[in-house]
C-alpha cells in the first residue's frame, strides 16, 4: 500500500512537471526559465537593463518585465483617450500577433517606475519607446466613486484620480499577464 502511494505521488509530480503546473514560466525571447521570486530586484545601468527583455517571438512589439512577469507594449500609445476608450483599445489590441491585452492596475503600472528618475520615470536602459511624460490610465477605479479611475504621471511619479469620461484624459499602456483584479 505504501509503495503504491509513493508511486502514485511520483507520477503526479512527474505529470505536473510535464504539464507545466509548477513554478511560473515566462518566455523571455532568449529562452524559457522560471520566475523564481517576486522580491527580486534586477539592477539597471545607464545603457542596459537586464530586467526587461524585448520579445523576439512577438516581433519586438512586447517587452517582458522579468521582475514582475508582466508583458508590456514596447511602444505605448501616443494618443489620449477617455478611460472606456482606453479599455476597449487594449481589449482590441493585437501586438506581436496576440490578443489578451488589458489596462494595467495602478500597482502594475507603478511597478515600471524608478523613483530616482523622471521624464520619463523609468529605469535607465529600459527598452520602451514613445513613453510620454504625462498621465497613463490604470484599470483601478476609485473606491469611493467608481466613475473615477486612477492615473500615473510617467514624467514625475505623481498619481491621482480623474473622471473616466474625461476626453483625452490619459494615455494607455497595455499589458498581458498578471491578475488584473480590478473590474474592467
Amino acid at each position: 500500500m505504501k509503495k503504491g502511494m509513493v508511486c502514485a505521488l511520483g507520477l503526479m509530480v512527474f505529470g505536473m512537471m510535464v504539464l507545466g503546473t509548477g513554478p511560473a514560466w515566462a518566455m523571455s525571447g532568449i529562452g524559457v526559465g522560471p520566475i523564481t521570486s517576486w522580491d527580486q530586484t534586477l539592477t539597471c545601468t545607464k545603457i542596459y537593463c537586464p530586467r526587461f527583455v524585448v520579445l523576439t517571438n512577438m516581433g519586438g512589439q512586447a517587452v517582458l518585465d522579468k521582475e514582475t512577469g508582466l508583458v508590456w507594449e514596447q511602444s505605448p500609445s501616443t494618443n489620449g483617450y477617455n478611460w472606456n476608450a482606453a479599455q476597449v483599445q487594449c481589449f482590441m489590441l493585437t501586438k506581436g500577433g496576440r490578443f489578451g491585452w488589458r489596462l494595467p492596475t495602478i500597482q502594475e503600472l507603478s511597478s515600471l517606475m524608478d523613483p530616482t528618475r523622471s521624464n520619463p520615470a523609468l529605469p535607465p536602459g529600459h527598452p520602451f519607446s514613445n513613453v510620454q511624460n504625462d498621465l497613463y490610465w490604470s484599470a483601478t477605479s476609485v473606491d469611493s466613486d467608481p466613475a473615477w479611475a486612477n492615473l500615473i504621471n510617467m514624467g514625475d511619479h505623481t498619481f491621482g484620480p480623474q473622471e473616466k469620461t474625461h476626453p483625452d484624459g490619459g494615455y494607455k499602456w497595455c499589458v498581458r499577464g498578471g491578475q488584473g483584479v480590478d473590474a474592467q
